[in-house]
């Protein structure tokens, strides 16, 4: 047992580490100075306190006196060791080793067998709640009959260590959450942060708030907290509302305009928060805000661009489309989907997949259509044309894509996007087109051969070279009129009626309607009937010719010459020997004085008898008499 003397010099020295511990708030130099303080008590000349790491899986050798350099600081030992220091960590309570060599209980860590120690004392360290911090031992290199007031003198000077270093390790705590904080709120400057006191007075104004508003602190505090509130919303209380949010239910929202010191406005997101004491007295509100006018009005500028876009969409008859660049997936669909694909949009999302969309598209082009796509997605741009089946009834259509890919900021493809066309009706109507242009080049050159066998045969009439010009001319105009009304028609067919009364107008005035008989106001009388049946362009030529020159003669020589005669054109659709369809046309005239015949057979009745015949296959019988003439024409339907 210890002698006055020692325990006076004991508690001496923990008096004297009491006021050190009260002046200091370095963790290290007070824990340095406890192992100078215990090795000197104890007269070993070396000391160390080991704190618990990672988990409780190692000691650090955190302070100590009397060891070689690249112990203290440095070196840890594996708590798992069967060692003293473990033992009294995990036990709670002290350890004592007297000679190391006459002892078996405990392994010696190698640096202490290397400092020669073979005796030590030791007690664990314990914060405040029994939480262990470490342990401090005293070491010595001789052996030692250490005793209970040893320990005891050791588990004294840890009972008042332990809350040294709990206060120390909270003041450093609380410092490392100080500097944060500043760190913070100095570099947070599109945050306004400042508090208020109880009344809402402003008491701290931080850089972030100065950056915001514009205010100095000099300037911020001392304000009520609604000087930072617009006309409108002090005039509807809001600044008393949020405060008595706050203070009823803990937050408040301050989602709103506030005014900066030139009197701008800035766009704050943030909250008021009510701060109370530990006994619930209100004590003031801490106000934190975002500066977010930039944002909002970037979001604004992007709503109205997406509701442009919307509008375009919706508006255009054409279909606009956005996929996903690596799915293929769409993202967007314009309304126009529906009416070209026959497929609801909502339907078509609903099993959003390429291979979904894909099935829609004709067979024969599908591999085409896909090869173009990844393509788009590779960088390229494309214009192509495919044919799909709408789900519906099955009907083809043709489509027109125009596709083309939409970069990142880094230039990778994130999606694609398109214009489909239904082009359907303008591949129709340039197919028709290619067909109207093969049927004009076919009808020029009947034409060409016709009007060459016309001049042929009129300028070799022996009439006269006056006479014969003259008759080229009205037989050119017959044809000008037959190709007239197949302009008229916008296709390559005419009506018979049609053919009938346009020769019959340009000659006698004649106005008569299909199955009706009329009069002419003066001179004979005319009767056009027969139902409607329609000739095709090469009919028409030819049968042209004919009618003209019937009606020619009629108007030189016959019923249409005086005011006696009468003309009948009726026509039907009657069948030829072989059973097929045809016109049968019968022109009679009669009632006029007929002129004698003078032998020669004309150019019109040869090409009534013969050229009708040999161009169209019609078989024909003209008959001129007392009676009149009676001319009747079969002609073969297509």
């Amino acid at each position: 047992m210890a002698d006055s003397d020692t325990m006076m010099r004991r508690q001496r020295l923990l008096a004297d580490f009491g006021e050190f511990a009260l002046r200091s708030s370095n963790l290290d130099e007070i824990l340095h100075e406890a192992c100078r303080l215990v090795a000197d008590a104890l007269g070993t000349g070396r000391a160390k306190i080991l704190e618990i790491q990672e988990g409780g899986r190692s000691l650090l050798v955190r302070a100590g006196t009397g060891w070689a350099p690249g112990i203290v600081g440095e070196l840890r030992l594996p708590m798992g060791e069967r060692s003293s220091e473990s033992y009294s960590i995990s036990v709670g309570r002290p350890v004592i080793m007297r000679n190391s060599r006459a002892e078996n209980r405990f392994e010696i860590p190698e640096f202490m067998r290397e400092a020669g120690v073979v005796a030590s004392v030791n007690a664990p360290i314990l914060l405040p709640g029994g939480r262990p911090f470490g342990l401090l031992q005293a070491d010595d290199t001789q052996p030692r009959e250490f005793g209970q007031a040893d320990a005891e003198f050791l588990r004294t000077y840890t009972i008042i260590l332990g809350p040294v270093i709990d206060r120390l390790l909270k003041l450093g705590d609380l410092r490392a959450a100080e500097e944060r904080f500043r760190l913070t709120v100095e570099t947070a400057l599109d945050y306004a942060i400042f508090v208020t006191d109880r009344e809402n007075r402003v008491t701290d104004w931080l850089p972030g708030a100065a950056a915001v508003f514009g205010w100095t602190a000099e300037e911020a505090v001392g304000q009520p907290g609604a000087f930072l509130f617009t006309p409108e919303d002090r005039a509807a209380r809001q600044p008393e509302w949020e405060a008595a949010t706050a203070r009823e239910r803990g937050v408040a929202p301050d989602v709103r305009w506030h005014l900066r010191k030139d009197g701008s406005r800035v766009f704050i997101e943030g909250s008021l928060r009510a701060l109370f004491d530990e006994g619930g007295d209100l004590r003031g509100f801490l106000k934190i805000g975002r500066d977010a006018t930039e944002r909002r009005a970037a979001e604004e500028r992007l709503r109205e661009s997406e509701e442009r876009f919307r509008q375009f969409g919706e508006a255009s008859s054409d279909l606009i489309w956005i996929r996903d660049g690596e799915t293929l997936a769409f993202e967007y669909l314009s309304p126009a989907f529906e009416p070209i694909y026959g497929r609801s949009r909502e339907e078509q999302l609903a099993g959003n997949t390429l291979e979904s969309w894909t099935a829609l598209i004709h067979p024969e082009d599908r591999e085409m259509v896909v090869q173009r796509l990844l393509s788009v997605r590779d960088g390229a741009r494309a214009s192509f044309e495919f044919r799909i089946s709408r789900p519906s009834a099955g009907e083809l259509r043709w489509i027109r894509n125009t596709d083309f890919p939409l970069h990142d900021e880094a230039g990778r493809v994130r999606r694609l996007a398109g214009i489909a066309k239904d082009v359907t009706e303008e591949k129709a109507s340039a197919a028709r087109l290619e067909v109207l242009v093969a049927e004009l080049q076919h009808r020029g050159r009947n034409l060409l051969g016709v009007v060459s066998a016309v001049a042929g045969k009129t300028l070799g009439d022996p009439g006269g070279q006056a006479g014969a010009v003259e008759h080229f001319r009205s037989r050119l105009q017959a044809l000008s009129r037959a190709q007239g009304l197949l302009s008229q028609s916008g296709s390559d067919t005419v009506e018979v009626g049609a053919l009938v009364r346009a020769e019959l107008e340009a000659y006698a005035e004649a106005h008569a309607g299909s199955h009706a008989e009329t009069r002419v106001e003066r001179g004979p009388k005319v009767t056009i009937a027969g139902p409607k049946v329609r000739l095709t362009s090469r009919q028409v030529q030819n049968f042209a010719l004919a009618l003209h020159e019937l009606t020619t003669n009629a108007v030189k020589y016959g019923a249409l010459k005086g005011e006696a005669g009468t003309l009948s054109v009726r026509w039907s659709v009657g069948r030829t020997g072989r059973g097929r369809r045809c016109l049968v046309l019968e022109w009679v005239e009669t009632g006029y004085e007929v002129p004698p015949e003078t032998g020669r057979r004309g150019y019109g009745r040869e090409l009534i008898e013969k050229a009708l015949s040999y161009a169209l296959r019609a078989r024909t019988e003209y008959t001129l008499d007392a009676a009149g003439v009676r001319c009747r024409i079969e002609l073969p339907l297509a």
